[in-house]
């Protein structure tokens, strides 16, 4: 066997990997990913804002005594509904019997006073006729029946006010509504004007207060004056409110306040709406969420959340080019309807957005698209009906469960002491 020399072996397996390489097809590009691409759900919607507040009573009353004195029966239970006029405490009523009786014998004395200066002014003219009576005296009489008339006002005004204090010792509710737990207990002294006796709220209707910050404010101004929306300082806006354990917005209402001035410490605004609450579910100081009409209806497309990619500060959706290539675009995003996201700017009716298949694309990648379809959601949580709530309508679409209770931070408002039959 004859062996080769170096230099021949080297050439020679040279020539046998070309051989080899020659009969080999080169490696094929993989083929362009499929991905489905659909047109934008078009829908007519209005927008909404989100704020949090707390449920407060349209009146609430401290009630307190207008008389001074002793206890001596309590009329009410605590915690339920009362009517207007309705008996609370009875205040020992027989010291002021006794100086009503007293103001009435006063004035008695004061009317048997004035009658005998009527007389003695009417024996005085008679006289005078005959030039019996001098102008002096003619005069004292006549300024002593006008002191006397003066006298019986006194004591008929001092015999009113010593009724009233007896009417007063009977301490009513000033309004119908819910009254708290009793202050005082029977045999206790209290102090006109001071001394607290309970409280009364009104529960049907009731408000939801809440604030707003300036930027909101500015944007209802604003579109208000395009006429896009009315402010809620002179309409009735909708309102829906959600309890803290309910998962949709079951409590309707209406705007019926906007204060006149921003807070310069919060630089946020007081505003308030009403609720119906004719069984007296919501209680003042239940905490709530409330969405209220932010603008008028608009013409939208919708697409899947998913289908919206971030890029640093940039909401982008990928469409698909004349060539069969991703084509990004920057979109403004709004709110979820129906399930669905608003695109408010950067899409064109007609114009097809990648729905599925995004997890590789790149900018500029060859797709096979696939025609799809958005349906609307309507399981989402988010979902909201295009057309608001008519605003006349003020009733809860639901009372809830029983045993709702209130969670969360939320402003609450202050109370000052007034006497019975005063509210705020």
């Amino acid at each position: 066997m004859r062996l080769l020399s170096p230099p021949a072996a080297s050439l020679l397996l040279t020539l046998t990997v070309a051989l080899a390489a020659c009969g080999q097809k080169p490696p094929q590009a993989p083929p362009p990913p499929t991905v489905t691409v659909a047109a934008p759900l078009v829908r007519d919607v209005t927008d909404w804002d989100d704020y949090v507040g707390r449920f407060e009573a349209v009146e609430d009353v401290q009630v307190l005594p207008r008389v001074s004195g002793q206890i001596t029966q309590i009329g009410f239970r605590a915690g339920v509904e009362v009517g207007k006029g309705a008996m609370l405490f009875q205040i020992d009523p027989r010291p002021f019997r006794a100086q009503l009786e007293q103001a009435r014998a006063q004035l008695v004395r004061s009317q048997a006073t004035l009658a005998n200066a009527r007389s003695e002014l009417k024996r005085a003219e008679d006289l005078r006729k005959f030039q019996a009576v001098s102008q002096e005296e003619y005069e004292t009489k006549l300024a002593t029946l006008r002191s006397a008339s003066a006298d019986v006002a006194a004591a008929q005004a001092t015999v009113q006010a010593r009724a009233l204090d007896v009417e007063f010792t009977t301490v009513r509710s000033p309004i119908s509504g819910r009254v708290s737990d009793k202050r005082v207990a029977i045999g206790d002294y209290v102090n006109a004007g001071q001394t607290l006796l309970t409280t009364v709220v009104t529960v049907d209707p009731i408000w939801f207060s809440f604030e707003g910050a300036e930027s909101l404010y500015l944007k209802y101004i604003r579109q208000a004056a395009k006429g896009e929306r009315a402010s809620s300082r002179y309409a009735a806006n909708p309102v829906e409110v959600q309890l803290a354990d309910e998962t949709g917005y079951n409590w309707r209402g209406r705007m019926i306040f906007v204060d006149n001035a921003i807070d310069t410490n919060s630089g946020t605004i007081r505003a308030h709406a009403e609720i119906a609450n004719p069984r007296g579910f919501l209680v003042p100081g239940m905490f709530g969420r409330a969405r209220l009409l932010g603008s008028g209806t608009y013409r939208a497309m919708l697409v899947p959340d998913e289908a919206i990619l971030t890029d640093q500060t940039r909401k982008l959706v990928y469409l698909v080019g004349k060539d069969g290539k991703t084509v990004p675009r920057p979109v403004e995003t709004g709110p979820m309807v129906e399930g669905l996201r608003v695109v408010r700017t950067g899409l064109k009716p007609g114009e097809k957005i990648v729905i599925d298949g995004l997890a590789r694309l790149q900018p500029g990648m060859p797709v096979k698209p696939r025609d799809g379809k958005i349906a609307p959601r309507a399981s989402a949580v988010e979902s909201r009906p295009a057309a608001p709530p008519s605003p006349t309508v003020a009733t809860p679409a639901d009372d809830g469960p029983a045993g709702n209770g209130a969670a969360g931070n939320g402003a609450a408002s202050d109370r000052k002491a007034a006497p019975a039959g005063t509210a705020r």
